[in-house]
């Protein structure tokens, strides 16, 4: 691939950038793609984001976040519930098909891993159906381990093929990102699991840099920077059959500092150099 055909931009790794900047440098540099996070969106206007994106003729390949599922307290089950359908409803309105999942950390004062799981598991029982008659396939992303007790209680692949096998492939998949399953050495098979099970619903890219900042979740390093053979892992997805954008998601303070168009041309340039055939 010598294109930037499947290539879409995060909006957080140029969060720099208000969505109307966002939408002329992706028409600048010929970027056919971006992931939306609901805040921003949200603080733009859903109908007027999706207007954007749709003038700018722009795929919205997904909508982050959905998930946080794992709390006890019954309210504040059914207020994330109820924040999730509304997200699902975004992705529609924004005309994605695919909502991205961070499940949720450990409650405060638990240690009961199973359980937080299980609620996930209840959860997407009550969301996959709505998510269904939207037109929007849940994607639930596995997060590195360091991020079990705060934001993720799942953090593999095989976790999250395990929740997403008990619902139909059309409602729940998962979310592949390098930065979080480089380390894993079950993942390439994991992946031609869900790549089987026709579940692999957006793949996105990080590399992983050391050391990592304080408080870690700034850490996603620009591609080529790091650790991850990119190539290799996009090999994994396409031999189990995913044709689909390729998204570039990076949390990173370094980036953010620099002018974003130069961050979103730079990104672009390292897609190609570490993606390429």
């Amino acid at each position: 691939m010598t294109s930037l055909e499947r290539f879409s931009i995060n909006q957080m790794t140029v969060k720099q950038l208000s969505l109307p900047e966002l939408a002329d440098a992706c028409q600048e540099l010929g970027v056919p793609g971006v992931g939306l996070w609901r805040e921003p969106v949200q603080a733009y206007g859903v109908e007027a984001t999706a207007k954007l994106v749709r003038d700018a003729g722009l795929t919205v390949t997904t909508l982050c976040r959905g998930g946080f599922f794992t709390a006890i307290d019954p309210d504040e089950r059914a207020a994330a519930l109820a924040d999730n359908r509304r997200a699902v409803e975004e992705a529609a309105a924004l005309g994605t098909d695919t909502l991205v999942l961070v499940s949720g950390g450990l409650p405060a004062g638990s240690r009961d891993l199973h359980g937080a799981r299980e609620r996930i598991a209840d959860a997407l029982a009550e969301l996959g159906p709505y998510a269904e008659r939207h037109g929007v396939r849940l994607a639930i992303e596995p997060l590195h381990p360091m991020f079990a007790s705060d934001r993720c209680v799942v953090s593999t692949l095989t976790q999250a093929l395990d929740l997403a096998e008990r619902f139909p492939a059309h409602q729940v998949g998962v979310t592949v990102d390098t930065y979080h399953i480089w380390w894993d050495d079950r993942a390439p098979e994991q992946i031609a699991r869900a790549g089987a099970g026709g579940r692999i619903h957006t793949f996105q890219l990080a590399d992983w840099t050391t050391p990592l900042p304080e408080g870690v979740l700034n850490g996603r390093g620009q591609l080529g920077d790091g650790s991850i053979d990119m190539r290799e892992w996009k090999g994994y997805v396409e031999a189990a059959g995913y044709t689909g954008p390729i998204e570039v998601e990076l949390f990173n303070d370094g980036l953010w500092a620099r002018d974003g168009r130069e961050v979103l041309a730079e990104t672009a340039s390292r897609f190609l150099a570490h993606t390429a055939d």
